[in-house]
């Protein structure tokens, strides 16, 4: 028998199952906004509550939902939401809706969150589903921040767009361009296994 609540789904996409470390989903607008602090967290943000949202609509329709037809339905759950949180942006943070540009609404089609909408949200509780989509997305914001954080203080010298390494600092502008993204991903998944693969040893 399933639990009704289980932290452990919460903990996993947080650590041992993060969407970008481990299952590396939802790479494009890694790739794509994080040469900055203030995108990443923005979009972060928007997955998070695009997550938890639809994983709990989906869990709470799924037995009212005919198999054939739960592809079209979870994508029109996902959209409204993608929606909702698109308008929200362009209303109160307009800038940071501005530099997302075309990746904020692709968050529909993004594999995070209809994977999880198949894989989890259909096949489980509420509960769980809505803890699954908050470990999910903040696993996701939690390494996107982490990302654009090293590639905006060593590609620009600054950090939440302000200047930390002072004037005379010359950057590494590869660290703002795709192949920047790249490999603090590898090392930051080299990082994880290693850091995995100690626990283990000592164990």
């Amino acid at each position: 028998m399933k639990k009704l609540i289980d932290f452990k789904v919460f903990l996993k996409g947080i650590w041992k199952e993060n969407p970008i470390l481990f299952i590396m989903l939802g790479l494009c607008p890694v790739l794509a906004v994080s040469s900055s602090v203030k995108d990443a967290l923005g979009m972060g943000i928007a997955v998070i509550f695009v997550l938890t949202g639809s994983n709990f609509v989906i869990s709470s329709i799924k037995k009212i939902v005919p198999s054939y037809v739960r592809i079209p339905v979870y994508i029109v759950v996902i959209a409204t939401f993608v929606t909702i949180t698109d308008y929200t942006l362009a209303a109160f943070s307009p800038q940071i809706h501005r530099n997302l540009g075309v990746y904020l609404p692709l968050i529909v089609v993004n594999c995070i969150i209809l994977g999880r909408a198949e894989g989890f949200a259909s096949k489980n509780n509420i509960l769980n589903s809505i803890l699954d989509g908050l470990g999910m997305g903040i696993g996701f914001s939690l390494i996107i921040f982490v990302i654009a954080s090293i590639r905006e203080i060593i590609g620009n010298g600054t950090f939440l767009s302000r200047s930390i390494l002072g004037v005379s600092y010359n950057p590494f502008l590869i660290m703002i361009m795709p192949p920047g993204a790249f490999l603090v991903i590898g090392l930051l998944i080299a990082l994880k296994q290693r850091i995995e693969k100690g626990g283990k040893e000592k164990c």
